[in-house]
């Protein structure tokens, strides 16, 4: 199978992904108790204003047919109005998309390359004291819930030691990049989380490759050992880690509902948490499948970086 065919199944199965998270996301909301036109009144609202408001929002109409109805809009780029604000959720939902993208970016960026490289570092020496300090630490981070470390974080670096904000509040339409100390916590946290994951893959790996049959022929032929680590062993060992990479982005775009709302973030995961909170059922529909879409394409790119980087996954 060529790498162009396996690239091609890989988009269909992503299409099909999508097409299946929208079907499950649109029955969910739309079977929860409650009713909608009721949370978007109130609770004194009369039967009349309610059954109004049923109509102009097409909840009178079959599930089915509101679900194609739905679904042409989101093919032509309309996701709908906002119950919460009462504007189009297009362009609310591609500000905070960016907004995430840019968290998820500089924390690819820094946490990436000390993953791989923590989870290296503790392979070449399995069992020594190094590897107990990179290990223990990884789990220990690991075991620990991202709102903990994130409220110790707060604790220690904006009550403590006032050094850092400890929200990242803004405007949606403010880019993050105009505040970088905001971003520090935040990103510190996502940080540590993928060095926990992403570090012990790596090691696990690299243990593996490290006592391969050609590893060992090549230190017997006396290449220097740093040259057999970077040349031989670092190349089959960073697939793996490369797809847990662009699972680690999807999450970052979409999974950060604890992180952005606990650092007032204003991304994709604040968004869903409001728009849960406001049971506006268009936001939610709309940022779930972005959320899909997102971890689809990560693991999409996390697969093509992987066959450029070995030749042999290619054939």
């Amino acid at each position: 199978m060529t790498a162009l065919v396996f690239i091609c199944r890989r988009l269909a199965l992503l299409l099909l992904v999508l097409a299946l998270v929208s079907i499950l996301t649109f029955a969910i909301v739309n079977v929860l108790p409650g009713d909608v036109a009721t949370a978007v009144l109130g609770d004194t609202s009369t039967p009349d204003q309610v059954q109004s408001v049923r109509i102009a929002m097409g909840l009178d109409q079959p599930l089915l047919v509101r679900y194609l109805h739905w679904i042409e809009g989101v093919l032509r780029g309309d996701f709908g109005a906002s119950l919460q604000y009462g504007r189009p959720i297009g362009p609310m939902l591609l500000g905070r998309l960016e907004n995430s993208a840019i968290l998820g970016l500089i924390t690819l960026a820094i946490g990436a390359p000390l993953a791989v490289g923590f989870g290296l570092v503790a392979a070449l020496r399995p069992g020594g004291w190094l590897d107990r300090v990179i290990s223990g630490f990884s789990v220990g981070t690991h075991a620990l819930p991202e709102y903990v470390i994130g409220l110790v974080a707060i604790l220690a670096f904006s009550i403590w030691w006032p050094l850092l904000p400890g929200s990242s509040l803004m405007d949606p339409s403010e880019n993050p990049l105009h505040r970088p100390e905001a971003l520090v916590l935040p990103v510190g946290v996502l940080v540590l989380g993928m060095l926990a994951v992403i570090g012990q893959l790596t090691r696990a790996s690299a243990i593996g490759v490290l006592a391969s049959a050609y590893i060992r022929t090549a230190v017997l032929k006396g290449v220097p050992y740093w040259r057999v680590v970077l040349r031989h062993a670092l190349p089959n060992l960073l697939p793996p880690a490369i797809a847990e990479i662009g699972m680690y982005f999807g999450y970052v775009i979409g999974g950060l509902v604890v992180v952005e709302t606990l650092f007032s973030y204003a991304g994709v995961g604040q968004m869903m948490t409001n728009a849960v909170a406001y049971r506006d059922v268009p936001t939610i529909q709309a940022a779930v499948l972005v959320v899909a879409a997102a971890y689809g394409v990560g693991n999409l790119l996390a697969d093509v970086v992987a066959l450029l980087t070995n030749p042999r996954l290619r054939t």
